[in-house]
């Protein structure tokens, strides 16, 4: 079993959301035509990435919108990670909806990690990292400033995600590709990344778990690494017999934790150097 993921580098068009959907209908397509399983889309691409944001102008989860892209998942039989700034409570959430070949919405996840330090703070965040089966294979989603956090990916991990979709939208991305590509070794999970295209952004990535041979010899765990600012369709396959063997064998994820020494991890003071406003 391969799954190939379709991972779209570009900027969506901000509050233009029926021309941001005819836009992933005609991604969706041409990914289609290349054999890929389902589209990655990078942040927000539905709504576009512009804040703040009322309430009553974000995505509602039963919107005519999603149902499109359910329908045309349902004809080009493929999946889609539709994302959007979505309704909340009180406020927007910072949404990815996981839908199916079939047409079926698996899961919707909202962002844990907020940029409560920049515009996201007017969101509201999730409180629940979640895990779907897309037709046998256990996907997990993060989105951008969740990747900065190991636990994001742990958790994942630990609920059983054999791979991490990531939609993002945010810039200085060298650090932040490596840290994907440590978060793929140490839980033995594949990742992938799609973001903007732009100076100082893009690096759309994807990086396999697999870190070295049967031989204990090193491999290049990096599927693909894009530029910053070609925009279009990469594409990231993984051989799920292969990333499994590998999860089975090797030392890293869920095996040899001392689980016991952890946790300070929970607690929920914070000191300097870290105190910072509004937490």
């Amino acid at each position: 079993m391969v799954l190939k993921v379709a991972v779209l580098q570009k900027r969506s068009l901000n509050r233009e959301m029926s021309k941001n959907v005819n836009i992933i209908i005609s991604y969706m397509k041409s990914a289609a035509e290349n054999k890929a399983d389902i589209l990655l889309l990078p942040e927000c691409f539905i709504t576009g990435y512009e804040l703040p944001i009322e309430n009553k102008n974000a995505l509602a989860d039963d919107s005519r919108l999603i149902k499109t892209l359910c329908t045309a998942a349902q004809k080009l039989q493929i999946g889609v990670v539709a994302t959007a700034f979505t309704q909340g409570k009180t406020t927007p959430q910072n949404s990815a909806f996981i839908i199916d070949k079939t047409g079926n919405v698996l899961m919707k996840y909202s962002k844990v990690h907020t940029c409560d330090f920049a515009d996201e703070r007017c969101l509201e965040s999730g409180d629940e990292f979640k895990v779907c089966d897309f037709h046998g294979i256990k996907i997990g989603v993060m989105i951008c400033y969740d990747r900065e956090y190991p636990e994001s990916a742990r958790v994942l991990m630990l609920k059983g995600a054999e791979i991490i979709l990531v939609p993002n939208d945010c810039g200085a991305m060298r650090p932040r590709v490596q840290a994907l590509s440590t978060r793929a070794y140490e839980n033995m999970i594949g990742i992938v990344m799609a973001n903007p295209n732009g100076e100082n952004q893009g690096n759309s990535c994807a990086f396999s778990p697999i870190c070295w041979d049967r031989n204990g010899v090193c491999v290049d765990n990096k599927i693909f690494l894009a530029d910053e600012m070609t925009e279009g369709l990469y594409y990231a396959s993984f051989d799920m017999e292969q990333l499994r063997s590998y999860r089975e064998r090797e030392m890293m994820g869920n095996t040899f934790r001392k689980v016991k020494a952890y946790g300070d991890l929970l607690a929920d003071k914070i000191e300097a150097p870290f105190i910072r406003e509004r937490q």
